[in-house]
């Protein structure tokens, strides 16, 4: 019979707790009147109004629709009893549980801090999400050092100060609601939009794309750069022309860098990328600069069984062997006989091969009588350049004379 009644009146049931949409059809400095389709209409109290922000309450206008709250089905007057603020309250709670449910990624602003990490209202609902659970501090890295413990940084206003009025991502990893606990976390939300983020990027990646980065880690095979989602390698061969023993001697954490993309493995995951590749190949140019038999400077690099490696001077990324055999006229049984690391030496170069990248130099020909003439002949060219370099710019009169009448 009840629902024959509501059918037939179009009256609905109202319960404690229902979230309804009403129409305003009064409004009065101690009550509003909202009509929700029942057998009479709801009031929101004075009580509550004096509760209600003065923005809200000036938006406020008749034949306007609201959300409100059941908290009486029939005060003692037979009136329906309705809030404003707890249906907004309803629907955030609601907005909430949808979010948990779906494990969506949303965007939200930092509103305050405590010792324990930041405040983040989703609505009216206070979020909460604990520094174990946070990306934005540090790099990413959460663990505190002694000095951190120590010294002032470890105060929450120093911590977490910055972020207060950000936007972060998040997701909803907890929710109780009779608790009214609400926990979010911004390193969840980061892993799935990064990986997200790696799938858009690979597919949209070539080989030879020029792209901007950030290295993020490094490693003795490499370092990781971060393309804006997804991670690229730059292997240790890829970091520079020149001999590169640890990234470290060219890079840094944090460092902004332009790369090159080598190659890309949608299968594994993977993106290759190369630093060096940007810059001109020095060995393309080698045999336009030197030639075999010509005196050069060189820094010992490196010794090996089989011979000593040496740094061109002036052309950091050009790297020759000296053979054992190259390094003095007597046998020898070990390089750092005869050289050591850090020195510096004149060399002669006795074979380019710039295809394989390789040069040929050797200690023990530098003084040999073959090359004399030779040798006459480059010290006098760099004589001659050397002296034009350093001689004044003539006078206008002087030049004025040595032009011909």
């Amino acid at each position: 019979m009840q629902g024959l009644l509501e059918d037939n009146f179009a009256f609905k049931n109202i319960k404690r707790g229902d979230v309804l949409t009403g129409t305003i059809v009064r409004i009065s400095p101690q009550e509003i009147l909202v009509d929700i389709g029942s057998k009479s209409e709801g009031i929101i109290s004075g009580r509550e109004l004096e509760h209600l922000p003065a923005d809200v309450l000036s938006e406020l206008k008749v034949g306007e629709e609201v959300m409100t709250f059941v908290i009486n089905s029939e005060d003692r007057n037979g009136n329906i009893v309705l809030s404003l603020s707890r249906a907004q309250a309803e629907k955030d709670w609601r907005d909430a549980e949808d979010l948990f449910k779906s494990q969506d990624v949303f965007e939200g602003q930092v509103a305050g801090f405590n010792k324990g990490g930041l405040i983040v209202k989703v609505g009216k609902v206070r979020g909460f999400v604990p520094a174990s659970q946070m990306v934005s501090v540090h790099g990413g890295k959460q663990e505190e050092t002694a000095e951190d413990v120590e010294g002032e940084t470890s105060r929450p206003e120093d911590r977490w100060q910055p972020l207060v009025g950000k936007k972060l991502q998040l997701k909803v990893i907890e929710m109780d609601r009779a608790r009214n606990r609400l926990i979010l976390s911004e390193r969840a939300a980061m892993r799935d939009w990064r990986k997200i983020q790696k799938e858009k990027l690979l597919s949209e990646l070539r080989e030879g794309m020029h792209l901007k980065g950030k290295v993020i880690s490094l490693a003795d095979f490499g370092a990781f750069v971060d393309l804006g989602g997804a991670d690229g390698l730059v292997h240790l061969s890829e970091i520079s022309w020149k001999r590169v023993a640890h990234p470290r001697e060219v890079l840094r954490v944090g460092q902004e860098v332009e790369v090159e993309v080598l190659n890309v493995d949608n299968d594994r995951k993977r993106i290759g990328l190369s630093l060096k590749r940007l810059e001109p190949d020095p060995w393309s140019l080698v045999e336009n600069r030197y030639k075999v038999g010509q005196l050069v400077e060189g820094t010992i690099t490196k010794l090996a069984k089989f011979g000593a490696f040496a740094r061109v001077k002036d052309d950091d990324q050009i790297e020759g062997l000296i053979h054992i055999s190259e390094l003095a006229d007597g046998r020898i049984n070990h390089p750092k006989e005869a050289v050591k690391e850090g020195q510096v030496l004149t060399l002669r170069i006795i074979r380019i091969d710039a295809e394989r990248r390789r040069l040929g130099l050797s200690l023990k020909r530098v003084d040999q009588a073959e090359y004399a003439e030779a040798d006459w002949r480059q010290g006098l060219q760099e004589a001659l350049v050397d002296e034009t370099m350093d001689a004044p710019e003539a006078q206008p009169m002087e030049q004025e004379a040595a032009l011909p009448a």
